[in-house]
């Protein structure tokens, strides 16, 4: 399988998809503290919904410091609707004191120090890695694990065994977009279910396994 013609095509699709919504967020702002949140928001929760409390939250919120002016009440319901707001607010709450007790005031860059960040696990770290910092790393999120699994470029079970699989076997230029590429192509058209294979750019390069349609390889 050549994975570099493949990264090539998609990520000319990219161009034509909306752009998810941590790219938008970077885009914009160019802030890590942003992004970090964002990525924290967007789990469990459509892209659409995540900007739009994104947008609202930073016309308050501009730096950790300003988070400690909330309790974590005013703050489930700044980010309502995204998915555990509860949870999250929680984590937002306790963000600024973390960052200033481990970090200077200062978003890390590592996957080891993102990490203790709280409500931050493996996916955000990496993605506010590659997002934020222009710094390679793997985030595999559902549409990573799902597509690369499903057009054969590797064969696991969990997201984490995709990020071993990834980092072992993914050239390094391609590891920076890998994500954005495939959540916006996983949004858009290699979808869950009745992926639109009659119209994929990648038919030819993909064996899509497990896809149970009509378009299926025999």
């Amino acid at each position: 399988m050549d994975i570099s013609k493949i990264y090539k095509i998609l990520e000319k699709q990219f161009k034509s998809y909306p752009t998810p919504v941590v790219d938008l967020i970077e885009a914009q702002t160019k802030d890590p503290f942003k992004i970090l949140v964002t990525t924290m928001l967007s789990a469990r929760t459509k892209d659409q919904i995540t900007s739009e409390v994104a947008h609202r939250l930073f016309e308050i919120i501009n730096k950790p410091e300003d988070i400690n002016k909330f309790s974590v009440k005013e703050l489930e319901k700044m980010i309502y609707p995204v998915g555990f707001y509860r949870n999250k607010a929680r984590y937002l709450k306790e963000l600024p004191k973390v960052i200033k007790m481990k970090f200077n005031n200062t978003i890390p860059q590592e996957i080891g120090d993102l990490i203790k960040l709280p409500g931050v696990g493996r996916k955000t770290a990496n993605l506010v890695r590659t997002i934020a910092f222009k710094k390679p790393a793997i985030c595999v999120d559902v549409h990573v694990h799902r597509i690369s699994n499903r057009f054969g470029y590797i064969k696991t079970k969990t997201p984490f065994e995709t990020e071993m699989a990834l980092r072992s076997k993914l050239p390094l230029k391609h590891w920076l977009m890998y994500n954005s590429y495939l959540v916006a192509f996983g949004q858009n058209h290699c979808t869950p279910r009745n992926p639109k294979c009659s119209t994929c750019p990648i038919y030819n390069e993909c064996e899509r396994v497990e896809v149970k349609t009509k378009y299926s390889k025999k």
